[in-house]
């Protein structure tokens, strides 16, 4: 049987999750409430400034990273890593709950390829491995 090469499973898995934040946020900006409160400069009560963009474009940075770290690194360094990334990025998804139906599907998606790398990372047991695709 063959077996996917555990850094290009996880790369595919932040891949996943990145997506899955991508197009929720295109999902959102259909909706003309939506537009209307971002137009204000508040998003859901909070006002948007300089530094909550910042903590979200660092929010996001992290899958963005974790494509490329879980490629690049060393299963040694890869691993806990990966679960760290999983950890930090739970928590900063868990801030925002879900408001509606379509968030809560994607929040749901999100979390389990979170769970998808966490046990990928590890059951990874050596570099040694041949893996084929």
């Amino acid at each position: 049987m063959d077996t996917i090469n555990p850094k290009i499973k996880l790369s595919a898995l932040w891949l996943f999750i990145l997506l899955n934040i991508i197009f929720r946020d295109i999902h959102q900006f259909t909706m003309k409430s939506h537009l209307e409160m971002l137009l204000t400069g508040y998003y859901n009560g909070t006002k948007v400034t300089e530094t909550i963009m910042l903590i979200g474009g660092i929010v996001l940075e992290i899958p963005i990273a974790m494509v490329l770290f879980s490629l690049l690194l060393k299963r040694k360094l890869n691993r806990p890593i990966n679960i760290a990334a999983v950890v930090i990025s739970f928590g900063l998804f868990m801030m925002e709950l879900p408001s509606d139906m379509d968030d809560t599907f994607f929040k749901i998606i999100e979390m389990i390829g979170l769970g998808a790398i966490v046990v990928t990372a590890w059951k990874w047991r050596s570099d040694d491995q041949a893996y084929s695709l």
